[in-house]
């Protein structure tokens, strides 16, 4: 559904003034009504109008989803401000997130809601926690240097093995495996912790380009613990871990569709259950423990995930990648 332009919506909202021949004229509500809506910029004149512009998620949006949605949306030129306060003219400049560009002045797009539907839905239907939410991955991001971390080359034989995005589940979600015993050098890996966290937030990036925020935007992650020992649980690999789990956490909000831990060893299964009681039901319901071996793990993942999309050794038909 396309979006009528604010020029239109202010022509449309001028004609309400004009009595039509057959009317006694307009009443003095008609005439307040129709003079406060003139007054309007824009701006304003398209945060007034009703009709949304739609796509297959939005369509999925509850009534009071779409209040809390127009809450946010309507102080997007403030939160770009606060998000970004040296720059004079943050309040009006677009925003690209996620491949999406998040326009202050223009701000009713279907993929726009989209995205800022995932901060809402973070933080309960909290227009203000979301806004704050936000503002806090833009200065993030900005702190971060994202871009700079799509952009930076990192070393195939540290990182090569360790992350790889394959195939699609049945609702056409795309699949991201995390290999955490892939490369067996931890001081490679997790020595220069900053390294691995610029590579973990780039796979991350990588992996969310494959979403269109039209008829999805949520990934299906596969976590294996293959090779993985008490070992590998080195002060270095803790902390890259902790700090990774903070990233995501606070900005990357609801990306994740389901979560698969396979060949977990047994002494991070019970690690697993104690975490448990701290986690939402919400995130508890997308988690799943999986044993170990093609036959094991493919009885979990072939029900969601198609065998010619899913590679051999979890239990499908596809070629390794």
């Amino acid at each position: 559904m396309s979006e009528i332009p604010a020029s239109e919506s202010l022509q449309a909202v001028s004609q309400v003034a004009e009595p039509s021949v057959e009317d006694d004229g307009p009443t003095a509500t008609t005439t307040e009504e129709a003079q406060r809506l003139l007054s309007l910029s824009p701006v304003e004149a398209a945060l007034y109008d009703d009709e949304e512009p739609q796509n297959l998620l939005t369509e999925k949006f509850t009534d009071a989803e779409w209040k809390a949605l127009k809450e946010l949306r309507s102080n997007l030129s403030e939160t770009f401000k606060e998000a970004f306060p040296e720059q004079e003219d943050a309040g009006s400049t677009p925003y690209n997130l996620w491949g999406v560009t998040i326009n202050p002045m223009k701000p009713k797009d279907a993929r726009v809601s989209v995205v800022l539907m995932k901060f809402l839905r973070a933080r309960n239907m909290d227009p203000v926690e979301a806004k704050d939410m936000l503002i806090s991955t833009l200065r993030w991001r900005k702190s971060f240097k994202v871009d700079e971390a799509m952009r930076e080359k990192f070393p195939e034989d540290v990182f090569g093995k360790l992350g790889k995005t394959y195939g699609k589940d049945k609702d056409g979600h795309p699949i991201a495996y995390n290999l955490y015993g892939a490369n067996k050098d931890l001081d490679a890996v997790f020595g220069d912790t900053q390294r691995f966290l610029r590579w973990r937030v780039a796979f991350m990036e990588e992996s969310i380009t494959l979403l269109d925020f039209e008829t999805v935007d949520q990934m299906v992650q596969i976590h294996d613990y293959e090779g993985v020992s008490m070992s590998s649980r080195t002060p270095a690999s803790k902390t890259a871990a902790s700090e990774a789990s903070s990233i995501f956490q606070g900005h990357y909000p609801e990306f994740l569709a389901k979560k698969f831990f396979v060949n977990v060893p047994s002494f991070l299964t019970w690690i697993f259950w104690i975490f448990k009681p701290l986690l939402s039901a919400a995130t508890v319901a997308k988690m799943s423990v999986v044993g170990s071996g093609p036959k094991i793990i493919g009885s979990a993942l072939l029900p969601l995930i198609p065998a010619d999309q899913l590679p051999k050794r979890y239990g499908g038909d596809a070629d390794e990648f």
